[in-house]
């Protein structure tokens, strides 16, 4: 069983406020995220919450989720990923996802499962890179339990870039991290 970690600790402090609650298309940013992965057969769903989460938890504590709290959320992405995993329990494999790329849909998330999960790694390719989404097979748990501060999963990406089976996601290249951002999104 392949389970989802959405990463949605980071405090959005160049957007000055949580965009885990921005509003978009009827949904916040991170409501959708959760409605998208539990449209899949991927479980368990996991969030992982951190800066703001007394202002982000309210808004998805009726989803069928667990909802984790990374008390270390400040030293950066790779505690997350950690919390997350720790709580994948039954899952053989696992996507990380975050909130903020507002075009991910089922479908997508679906295609990055391959046949073998144990020891196969998916991301999704754009802008001449990959990233997430990005399925991880068992065989990479103990890689990804041993990132350290603001290293994410990219680092395992890079490390395994030959192997990786590539999803094309154009749209991913689209993320709010700044007003701006969040303005030209609106504007699509």
């Amino acid at each position: 069983m392949t389970g989802i970690v959405i990463l949605a600790a980071g405090s959005s402090s160049r957007l000055g406020q949580p965009k885990q609650n921005l509003v978009y298309g009827g949904a916040t940013l991170l409501q959708r995220i959760i409605k998208t992965a539990l449209a899949t057969t991927c479980r368990p769903v996991i969030v992982v919450l951190g800066g703001n989460a007394n202002l982000i938890k309210p808004t998805i504590e009726d989803l069928p989720v667990t909802i984790v709290y990374n008390e270390e959320w400040r030293d950066g992405m790779a505690s997350s990923i950690k919390a997350g995993i720790a709580q994948q329990h039954g899952a053989d494999s696992v996507i990380l996802t975050l909130c903020d790329q507002p075009f991910i849909v089922p479908d997508l998330l679906t295609q990055l499962i391959p046949e073998n999960t144990f020891d196969t790694i998916a991301a999704c390719s754009y802008n001449d890179t990959v990233g997430t989404p990005a399925f991880f097979g068992g065989k990479y748990f103990p890689e990804l339990l041993k990132l350290k501060g603001s290293e994410g999963a990219k680092s395992l990406l890079m490390r395994y870039k030959e192997q990786i089976h590539v999803v094309p996601f154009p749209l991913g290249s689209v993320d709010i991290d700044t007003s701006d951002d969040f303005e030209r999104l609106n504007g699509i």
